[in-house]
């Protein structure tokens, strides 16, 4: 009987570790690539419209499963001190306004996936919600992306509007006020990871 017992539990911790096992064995994870990624801003003023680009980011993924993905994690930053207008006046403001000083990065961390939507075998729409922080104000964001998976890499594609004074960022102006940015502004991505 003892035997049958110890048996029988033997085979059930051998069950739960292989288990265990193929859960770990299929969480893939993978390393944004900078140079193969772009994160642009773009904004209004009096003057013109304007685009800025994102020059330094780093992230990490976490899918737990890529058949049905489930994405466990995901976190990006930025360097803000990296964000380039082609005109150094611009880039000036813009920095001043994100007080670079005390807060040199912007940051997004994945807080819940609501919705997958399957578009292909390798193509799903994903609606997340997720915490940006900019200028050391965080705030929690609802977000649609497109997530492709092909061989060892994933693509993020997604856009995301809303105003500067959200995070408490002053609209930067320009030769002594005379040019003024509009509040409102739109991140657009195209973010790949690489395992």
């Amino acid at each position: 009987m003892n035997n049958l017992i110890k048996s029988q539990v033997f085979f059930l911790a051998v069950f739960l570790s292989n288990l265990f096992s193929f859960q770990v064995a299929t969480s893939q994870n993978y390393t944004l690539s900078n140079s193969s990624s772009s994160l642009e801003i773009h904004g209004t003023s009096s003057l013109h419209d304007w685009t800025i680009e994102t020059e330094k980011q780093s992230g990490k993924l976490v899918i737990s499963n890529t058949d049905n993905l489930e994405i466990s994690s995901l976190n990006i930053t930025v360097e803000a001190e990296s964000l380039e207008s082609g005109k150094s006046a611009m880039n000036k403001n813009t920095y001043k306004a994100l007080n670079t000083d005390d807060y040199n990065t912007m940051t997004y961390s994945l807080t819940s996936v609501s919705n997958v939507t399957k578009n292909s075998d390798t193509s799903y729409k994903v609606t997340t919600t997720g915490k940006m922080t900019i200028a050391g104000k965080t705030k929690t964001i609802s977000m649609d992306m497109t997530v492709t998976l092909s061989g060892t890499k994933v693509t993020l594609v997604g856009e995301k509007s809303f105003n500067m004074t959200d995070f408490g960022v002053e609209p930067p102006t320009a030769m002594f006020g005379t040019i003024k940015t509009g509040d409102a502004i739109k991140i657009t991505f195209n973010s790949v990871f690489n395992k």
